[in-house]
């Protein structure tokens, strides 16, 4: 995109992420990366203005969302294999005024083929199979593109470590998030913690 206007939205006129969790639609068991840890996803992104990023597994769209009003001369991708949760994003998207982000309903890998190419950023969260989806991701894309794959298991997080140890990626990065928000129960005001998850990133050699 070569437009060189600063997308904005009414309901979140700021130019900073971090977009509070209750200002989005939301579904019931239907996944939505909490405030403090979408920080931490977004910065483990590295966008640059015109980068076209894949969203797989979007579920709520909050990552999509985030990214196509701080990149408004790019482009996101949401992936998501169920049409309500597709529909939900969609939905999230008119909320926020948001018009660079495409929704995709399909499977991961199978649909990857036709999706836009090639993808400069990948962001992989929620999914099943997440190992091969990403070894999949590495095919379409270039030198220097960038994954990051939460994982909120043990299982997901040595297949992610396992993955980017086969394909040779370099920077990598391992974060786990541990975060406490004070909320008030009852008469009493607590801390209560936000669900940890390992944040792993790491690059395509030249």
């Amino acid at each position: 995109m070569t437009n060189d206007k600063k997308m904005s939205s009414s309901l979140w006129p700021y130019v900073t992420p971090g977009i509070p969790d209750d200002l989005f639609e939301q579904l019931p068991g239907i996944p939505l990366s909490q405030r403090e840890v979408r920080l931490l996803l977004i910065s483990a992104l590295r966008m640059q203005p015109n980068s076209l990023l894949w969203d797989i597994g979007a579920g709520t769209g909050t990552i999509s969302v985030e990214m196509g009003l701080l990149c408004p001369q790019g482009k996101i991708v949401a992936v998501e294999r169920d049409g309500e949760v597709a529909n939900l994003i969609r939905r999230n998207c008119e909320r926020f005024e948001v018009q660079n982000v495409q929704v995709i309903e399909g499977s991961a890998p199978e649909c990857l083929k036709n999706l836009p190419q090639p993808p400069q950023r990948v962001c992989i969260g929620g999914v099943r199979q997440i190992k091969n989806i990403l070894k999949e991701v590495w095919q379409y894309l270039p030198p220097e593109g960038r994954v990051v794959a939460t994982a909120s298991n043990l299982e997901s997080l040595y297949g992610i470590s396992e993955a980017f140890a086969e394909l040779h990626a370099r920077n990598i990065e391992v974060v786990q998030s541990a975060v406490n928000r004070l909320e008030t129960r009852g008469t009493h005001q607590t801390f209560a913690p936000v669900n940890p998850i390992f944040i792993l990133s790491g690059e395509k050699l030249d």
